[in-house]
């Protein structure tokens, strides 16, 4: 398993719409498992493919009880509800903002064995698909900002 670079804000793949994926192959199966790594390494709670240079269709998101989804072409197919929070993002460092996502969200994806699957996310979690799946196309937490929290108020939070 290798850790991966995670692109950074500036970078024009940040901005471009991934490709799906048609077969999983041996590569994609190596690149989940190298991104499963570099998001354990990071602390962050979910991770697109574009973010470490691959312009796939391909997120994890790590749920409320700790699990790692991996999800292949993923798609938001049911949301509900309201909230707005406080996001940040691995492309991003020390810059966070708040955000208007839906309080429950229910995707639909194929997994590494190509099989469909169903996954359901309040919260955090439901935020992380909603900010994982933009990447997918080319939109960053930013674009999605209520408001940035200023240095003043990020100081406040640590």
């Amino acid at each position: 398993m290798a850790i991966l670079n995670i692109v950074k804000e500036g970078e024009d793949i940040l901005r471009k719409k991934s490709k799906e994926v048609t077969e999983i192959t041996p590569r994609i199966l190596t690149l989940i498992d190298d991104m499963k790594d570099t998001l354990k390494k990071s602390g962050g709670v979910g991770l697109a493919a574009v973010q470490v240079g691959v312009l796939r269709r391909i997120v994890l998101v790590e749920n409320e009880k700790g699990k790692v989804l991996e999800l292949i072409n993923p798609e938001i197919i049911d949301s509900k509800g309201e909230q707005e929070e406080l996001e940040g993002c691995l492309s991003i460092p020390e810059k966070w903002g708040i955000t208007h996502r839906p309080k429950w969200v229910k995707v639909r994806a194929v997994n590494r064995k190509g099989e469909a699957v169903e996954y359901e996310g309040k919260d955090l979690t439901a935020r992380a698909f909603c900010h994982e799946l933009d990447h997918l196309e080319g939109k960053l937490f930013t674009d999605n900002a209520i408001r940035m929290l200023s240095q003043e108020e990020l100081e406040e939070l640590s």
